[in-house]
């Protein structure tokens, strides 16, 4: 009987091992599968769903979506047609690895998968970081501390809430996940728990029973925070999906500004000494109606300018300050102010290397000084080289980042006024086109004319609605400026720490202003002139207005209003609007307006750029610039009806790939433009330029 009991109790114990060790190995096996959807034709809205059986929990699931959480079972926003990554890793390290692709199924979805990788590639090269490749410096983004921020908006930017309890007392050191304050609702009684998102030591900022908003109060430039964990050890910022992030010193930044600087250098700070100058020849008066050319000085600064006046002015700036800080308006202002003398050397050399024909045409620019001013130097392959990549870039920007982006963005903001509009895009671009065509079909005579009028209307318009934003915060001027100094110098290492914040800075200048693209070259070649050099002149003011005038201008209506600090996802266009409306409620309405007239005015211009790009490949006939303006045209539809975010992205890094070829040949030529320069100043200081008679006063 005892025997039996033993042996009914061993049979009990190995039914039950043998059980454990099934379900063990069924545990250990882990199945993953994918859910892939394509919820419209629009492009970049894929999405990809796991479903993760057997494995033990919890589970981590790495994406190469760098935007995609590692515990989010969805990655959204995914590319269509593009190969895509996921690894999923049990609490055991067992992993299994999946490589998927959203297909691709409207006309724009395979397009832009298409161009994706050329996006990728010359992305690679404009935004390589040679100082990192060689060791000079760690590009790892290091934190101290991570700050607690509070849940996340259900769409408005003022949830107050109450401080209600902190669970644990300060200076606690606290693990992941622990439960470390309640805070409640002040628009619903809603209690709400907070966890900690960080192992390290906490300190609270916001203190018990204290309200707390996501909108900083104004004046004070910073969001409020409700507490911080400190980490003992600094530690590298992580993308949402894990990847360390870095900052970069993108190659075509580097390049851009040394040659800003070395222009500085080599003319003797002709910024500085010529800036009275270049206003008295944009004001007319050393204007010789007589001098070969089509439009005056004033005229060819006013079509530079609204070619660089754009959506980069507020939406990029607005994108910049909110995430390098107040601190990359310093570094913004410090670029456009030496970018003024890489505009004088490009400027002086586009039209002394000019040709007019026998109907007074003129066709000049970056193509020409390329191609006959290194052939001057004994580098005649060097310059048709460089010439002619130069104009196959300018063709391509001006179809992208001159045109489409512009409509693009142009028919969002109205729409957004203009509720009726939305989904008309491609009525909109006619529109437009037609807008665009009534101007740019009698070429740069009426461009000029055009842009004469439009660009001092919308730059006053702008400015003054800043001033009105900055005056009614006057009293927080000395916060404002102390945030930007403070910010440029001793910059938070959450907003990417010094480096960041002074990369941040300069690309924002240099994409701005356009100072080294050559762009500027082509208009200023058209001015009535007799000295080439006077044009270098006139072009020292474009960087001033855009850059150290209308972007510095933006930056400080985002301060002084606290905008810069948010967190509520917004950004662009968007964000600025939020700035003025804050002081003027109407006035984001007369924002769209100012934004409409800027992508008009640039667009107008880019298509004068692009056409005698497209001149110099294919011939000076009327016919061809003709097909070219009809092409212009239909991209301009193009733009507002479809969305095409690799072409745009491709086609806006041709503006920037256009210095590449441009500042060789400008430093080749640097003691040619100094030579010239030296021989105006003399006719200057002696008295032998042509002076306007509605100048000359009986004193002179």
């Amino acid at each position: 009987m005892i025997k039996s009991k033993y042996f009914a109790l061993l049979a009990l114990l190995l039914i039950s091992f043998t059980n454990s060790v099934a379900q063990g190995k069924a545990s250990e096996k882990m199945t993953v599968s994918l859910e892939l959807l394509n919820p419209s034709s629009e492009i970049n809205d894929g999405v990809a769903k796991l479903t993760v059986q057997g494995g033990q929990a919890p589970y981590q699931y790495k994406w190469s979506n760098v935007n995609t959480a590692l515990f989010s079972l969805e990655s959204v926003g995914i590319i269509e047609g593009m190969p895509y990554t996921v690894t999923i890793t049990d609490a055991n390290g067992k992993t299994v690895k999946k490589t998927f692709k959203i297909p691709a199924k409207s006309i724009t979805e395979v397009f832009n998968s298409k161009v994706q990788p050329a996006v990728d590639v010359l992305g690679a090269i404009l935004f390589w970081d040679a100082f990192a490749t060689l060791g000079i410096y760690d590009p790892v983004v290091y934190v101290d501390h991570k700050n607690i921020a509070l849940p996340k908006s259900d769409g408005t930017r003022d949830d107050e809430y109450l401080v209600k309890e902190w669970v644990v007392a300060e200076g606690s050191l606290v693990e992941q996940g622990d439960k470390i304050a309640i805070l409640e609702k002040t628009s619903g009684n809603m209690e709400v728990a907070i966890y900690a998102s960080a192992e390290g030591v906490l300190e609270y900022v916001t203190k018990q029973n204290a309200l707390i908003s996501r909108l900083p109060e104004t004046g004070e430039f910073s969001a409020p925070l409700l507490g911080k964990i400190n980490f003992q050890n600094p530690k590298p910022l992580l993308h949402p999906n894990g990847d360390i992030k870095t900052n970069t010193i993108p190659f075509i930044v580097v390049w851009l500004i040394l040659g800003s600087i070395f222009f500085t250098l080599r003319l003797k700070f002709v910024n500085i000494r010529g800036f009275k100058h270049s206003i008295d020849l944009a004001r007319g008066k050393y204007d010789d109606p007589n001098a070969p050319g089509l439009i005056t000085h004033f005229q060819a600064m006013a079509t530079a300018v609204s070619a660089t006046v754009g959506l980069g002015n507020i939406a990029g700036v607005a994108v910049a300050i909110s995430l390098g800080g107040a601190g990359a308006t310093f570094w913004m202002f410090l670029a456009g102010f030496f970018g003024m003398s890489l505009k004088f050397a490009e400027c002086t050399l586009g039209v002394k290397y000019r040709f007019i024909d026998d109907e007074g045409r003129i066709f000049g620019g970056p193509m020409n000084y390329l191609r006959y001013g290194l052939e001057k130097k004994n580098l005649k392959k060097l310059g048709k080289f460089l010439a002619i990549l130069f104009a196959v870039l300018g063709v391509g920007a001006s179809f992208g980042g001159g045109n489409m982006l512009q409509s693009n963005q142009a028919f969002k903001i109205v729409s957004e006024q203009i509720p009726i509009l939305q989904g008309q895009g491609f009525w909109f671009g006619i529109g437009f086109a037609v807008l665009v065509g009534a101007v740019i079909i009698g070429g740069i005579k009426s461009i000029a004319k055009v842009t004469a009028k439009v660009v001092p209307v919308m730059a006053i318009l702008y400015v003054m609605g800043c001033l009105v934003v900055i005056i009614y915060h006057i009293e927080f001027i000395g916060g404002a400026f102390a945030a930007i100094f403070n910010g440029a110098f001793s910059a938070e290492a959450l907003k990417g720490g010094f480096i960041g914040v002074l990369i941040i800075g300069l690309q924002r200048a240099a994409f701005s202003s356009e100072a080294g693209v050559g762009s500027a070259a082509i208009a200023h070649s058209a001015a009535k002139t007799n000295h080439p050099i006077a044009d270098g002149f006139t072009s020292l003011v474009e960087p001033f207005i855009d850059t150290m005038l209308v972007c510095t201008m933006t930056a400080l209506v985002l301060i002084f209003t606290g905008m810069h600090e948010t967190s509520t996802g917004i950004g662009g266009v968007e964000l600025t609007a939020d700035a003025f409306g804050s002081v003027v409620s109407w006035f984001p309405s007369v924002l769209a307006v100012a934004v409409f007239l800027f992508a008009f005015s640039t667009m107008v211009s880019w298509s004068y750029y692009g056409m005698r790009s497209w001149s110099y490949l294919f011939g000076r006939s009327k016919k061809i610039e003709f097909v070219y303006k009809i092409m212009y045209l239909g991209f301009v539809v193009l733009g507002a009806s479809v969305s095409l975010g690799a072409v745009l992205s491709f086609a806006d890094m041709m503006i920037l790939a256009m210095s590449f070829p441009n500042i060789i040949g400008l430093y080749i030529l640097a003691p040619e433009i100094n030579a010239d320069m030296k021989v105006y100043w003399e006719k200057l200081k002696t008295g032998k330029l042509y002076i306007n008679p509605k100048f000359i006063t009986d004193k002179e």
